[in-house]
């Protein structure tokens, strides 16, 4: 069995990404498990390229002063032509019909206009395609919105061996364990996003200790923020909701008792990835070596994936 998940760097990653599935990664990951910057699905929207390249150096910081075995980590665009060529033989696989039915397209296309859309979007499944087969994975652990496009890897898959050769494993999409649901601190109707303009409600994992109390310290207590800071509680403590609700009397006492408990959570990885950051040539080294270990375990699905359908 082998596992692969990636995370995006659209933007500073936050806090519902770190309780929801990077210390799970950490925690859980097994020999031949995989996680990745997956630095070019960024590309797929509007974005600045000196940005991305720094958002996706401090992603791969995170991920590795997060615990995660810095042989298990890589960064996507590293990869680009073992990727780019493997998508190239994948969206020859693929039908018009099966791409224009992804849902995350239909959507944007739908509030954007067809015009407004970039091509990348269209394909960007196809991309997931490649990244999931070019390692051989066998899981991917996915939410809802991302099942459908595991479902269109497993197609190509199938349709590759069937028709020039037995190269691809089929993945499955498998459900992740229950994870902390973090909402934004300033507005707990929608969930807490890197991609946020207004950061405000959020906390990114490298926030300077003052900037997160501030933060948590100015977050609502409506009905919602309040499930929402227990939420965030529970999640960092180990106890449930219900527990911590009776505990404190009041909104000031929960939210000192949440501020507290983010920062102590925190903390050994937010100083783990800037010290990764302050030592550039040590971040390369963890990235170079990363993508050599990628490289490795996909070439001979490339190659044989080329020879087969007659490209080499």
């Amino acid at each position: 069995m082998t596992r692969i998940s990636g995370i995006t760097p659209s933007g500073h990653a936050q806090l519902g990404n770190y309780l929801g599935a990077i210390r799970r990664w950490a925690a859980d990951g097994a020999d031949g498990d995989l996680y990745f910057v997956s630095d070019l699905h960024a590309m797929t929207t509007a974005y600045h390229p000196q940005r991305l390249r720094s958002l996706a150096r401090e992603t791969l910081a995170i991920l590795v002063a997060a615990g995660i075995p810095q042989d298990r980590v890589f960064v996507q665009s590293d990869l680009i032509r073992e990727i780019g060529a493997l998508t190239w033989v994948l969206e020859c696989t693929c039908t018009y019909g099966e791409a224009s039915r992804m849902t995350q397209f239909k959507e944007k296309s739908r509030s954007k206009g067809v015009q407004g859309v970039r091509v990348g979007l269209f394909t960007y499944p196809v991309l997931m395609a490649a990244d999931i087969l070019l390692q051989g994975a066998t899981e991917v652990p996915v939410g809802a919105d991302q099942a459908q496009h595991v479902e269109l890897a497993r197609a190509l898959a199938r349709r590759f061996n069937t028709t020039y050769g037995d190269v691809f494993a089929v993945p499955e999409a498998v459900t992740p364990p229950a994870a902390a649901r973090v909402r934004d601190l300033a507005k707990p109707t929608r969930k807490m996003s890197k991609s946020t303009r207004d950061s405000a409600g959020v906390v990114a994992l490298l926030d300077d200790p003052d900037v997160v109390r501030r933060k948590i310290r100015r977050a609502v207590t409506d009905e919602d923020g309040v499930a929402n800071l227990l939420e965030i509680l529970a999640a960092c403590t180990g106890k449930s909701t219900d527990e911590l609700a009776s505990a404190y009397a009041g909104n000031e006492a929960l939210k000192e008792a949440v501020t507290e408990a983010v920062v102590e959570q925190l903390r050994p990885m937010r100083e783990g990835a800037l010290a990764l950051l302050a030592d550039p040539a040590s971040l390369d080294q963890v990235q170079a070596a990363g993508a050599d270990m990628a490289r490795r375990r996909g070439e001979h699905r490339l190659a044989a994936a080329l020879r087969m359908a007659g490209a080499s």
